[in-house]
Parts: C-alpha cells; structure tokens; sequence
C-alpha cells in the first residue's frame, strides 16, 4: 500500500516509528500537498461569488494548477520513500576491505543524488503553490481569507523542510558541478518563496485584524 493510501492516523504512527520511511522528506510533501489543497478550497468557496464573477476564468485557471499540484506533491511522497530506501541500505554495506569501501562509495554518491529528487521537486512544487496563494489572495472571498494564510503557511513549511532534505544529502555528493547547479537553485527558490510567502501572510493578518 502507497504511503498516501493510509489513514492519517496510521501516517503519523509510521512517521513516528523507527523506520527510514516515511521521513522528513515525505512529511514536507504532505505539508505541501495540504497547502495546496487548502488553495483550490478557497477557489471553489469564491467561485460564482457575485463580487468576484469577474475572476471566473482566473479561479478555473488557478483552481486547475491547484490541483495539479496537490496530485504531485502527494505523489512525491511516495517519491521520497522509494528514493531514501536504497540510500539506507546502502549505509549499511561492509567496508571492511578498500575494495567493498570503492563499492559501497560509488554506491552512496548514486544513491545520495537519486535521494536529492523528492526533496527538490518539493521545492519546486512548494514554490510554485505559494505564488497560486499570492495570485489568490486578492480575488478571494474574505470570509474565508484565513485559509489562504494556513495555506501558504503549509506550503512555506515544505519549502523550507524539503531544503533540509536537499542540504542533507547534497553536502555528502562529491560531484562538484551538480552541488553547485543544485544549491543555487534550491538557495533561490527558498528566498523567493519565503519572501513570497511571508509577504502572503502579511496581507491576511492585516485583512484579519
């Protein structure tokens, strides 16, 4: 069975057990998948709202990016699960002889870049949610404003989260030229969003106040 096909309650039991996975990789897809579910709820709450019938075309375009997005960070979940798992058995090989230390090296530097994936296709999704909750915001229905900010929040989380899980790995990779490529875009797509993000939940306080 797929992470994602559990109850809640049984992912927190298996978040909280002693298993490689699911981890902290997968906690911040979830994370970010329920921002953007968050997102396309308050889509369908503002739609045909007669202050807002306007935005008709903009709600289904941001509506059908929302759900894009929550189906993908979902499944990067599951990504993340399947892609740690070579990685922790391969912490486990014997090297004891310089021969089974070359095998189990270039065994972990495929692994460490495989693990990366999940992790930064996060980011990429996270930040890619965050601007749907910016584009929102302001054709809304007020009434329910505050789950734009629980949104963005959520998606924030992952964003900043899944950075760890990037940093976590990358800085054991021994391919100079992929850490480099990798932490400028990861490092970029973290300042944006959390400016983007925190400017979001900014304008909803200042609506809730």
């Amino acid at each position: 069975m797929k992470l994602t096909q559990l109850s809640c309650e049984k992912f927190a039991e298996e978040l909280a057990s002693r298993k490689p996975v699911p981890g902290g990789g997968g906690a911040a897809a979830l994370s970010g998948a329920l921002g953007a579910a968050l997102n396309s709820m308050v889509v369908n709450f503002s739609m045909g709202k007669k202050k807002l019938v306007g935005f008709e075309k903009q709600h289904e375009e941001i509506l059908k990016k929302g759900e894009r997005l929550r189906k993908e960070l979902l499944s990067a979940v599951q990504e993340d699960a399947e892609n740690f798992e070579p990685l922790s058995k391969a912490y486990g090989m014997p090297s004891s002889t310089d021969e089974e230390k070359r095998i189990k090296e270039e065994t972990m530097q495929r692994c460490l870049i495989t693990a990366c994936g999940a992790p930064m296709k996060t980011m990429v999704l996270a930040h890619e949610g965050i601007l749907l909750h910016e584009e929102l915001a302001d054709i809304s229905s007020k009434t329910i404003i505050s789950d734009i900010g629980v949104g963005v929040q959520l998606l924030k989380a992952a964003l900043n989260s899944a950075y760890l899980n990037v940093l976590i790995n990358i800085n054991s990779i021994n391919d100079t030229d992929y850490v480099k490529e990798n932490k400028e875009k990861t490092e970029k797509l973290l300042k944006d969003g959390n400016e983007r993000a925190d400017a979001v939940y900014e304008k909803v306080l200042k609506i809730l106040s």
